[in-house]
């Protein structure tokens, strides 16, 4: 496939095993150059001591000849998206690629949920997804048109003590298609994945959850990162360039 547009930002992509990595690896073998930014105190948080390799991982990805530069930041901040955008232009051009991949996730509940928790959601899940979406429309109109691609997560049915989570993806899904319709003129196109259960490193480490998902999976298996990785790169392409306010469940089946 031809993608058409050469720089993407890959928000969300410090962790090896996540969907933004892999997004990056299927951007980068189709000859794009790329820019993720990832934040580790997030990651230590959720995952325990964590120690990726980013200068490897950007290595990794010139390996496949394209120019690689990352920013560890925290989406969470309002100005976020403004200093994401000068770096990439100052290390690179104008993107019209991006893939807002970077979430907020804690596991809260009806008895656990607080004003703090719904605001860190928000912070980074909404807020940091809509600057983003909006300065790319902004810096790359008359450039031809871009891609900007969303993911979402579940809302097709219940994620019990996810409340914070799910209702800013579902803001998001709403966004999505907003969004695809104002900047349709433009040529930049709008969509989101829905990737389903994803092997991320969190299913293979709740052996409950794993079985109860492989006993319930279509395909026999749960998603990869992979996966997702894929569809990302084909709405990022040439072929899909008719597809636009969509949100896509990729879900195996489920």
């Amino acid at each position: 496939m031809e993608l058409p547009h050469s720089i993407a930002i890959v928000t969300g992509a410090s962790r090896s095993r996540g969907i933004g990595a892999a997004t990056c690896r299927a951007l980068a073998q189709q000859g794009i150059d790329i820019f993720f930014t990832y934040w580790q105190a997030y990651d230590r948080s959720q995952y325990g001591d964590v120690n990726e390799d980013i200068e490897g991982r950007m290595a990794s990805l010139r390996a496949f000849g394209v120019r690689c530069a990352s920013l560890e930041i925290d989406q969470g901040r309002p100005e976020a998206a403004g200093i994401i955008f000068d770096q990439v232009e100052r290390h690179m051009g104008i993107p019209t690629i991006l893939v807002n991949n970077a979430a907020y996730s804690t596991r809260d509940g009806y008895a656990a949920l607080t004003a703090d928790m719904i605001d860190a959601h928000y912070q980074v899940n909404m807020r940091g997804t809509m600057l983003l979406s909006v300065e790319l429309a902004r810096r790359a109109a008359g450039k031809g048109g871009g891609r900007i691609i969303n993911l979402v997560s579940g809302q097709d049915g219940p994620m019990p003590t996810e409340l914070a989570y799910v209702a800013t993806k579902g803001a998001i899904a709403a966004f999505t298609i907003s969004l695809a319709a104002e900047l349709a003129p433009l040529k930049i196109l709008v969509n989101a994945v829905d990737p389903g259960p994803t092997d991320t490193g969190w299913i293979s480490a709740e052996p409950e959850t794993q079985r109860y998902l492989l006993e319930h999976a279509p395909l026999g298996r749960v998603g990869q990162p992979e996966d997702a990785a894929r569809l990302i790169a084909f709405l990022a392409s040439d072929a899909a360039g008719w597809i636009t306010g969509q949100i896509i469940h990729s879900r195996g089946g489920f």
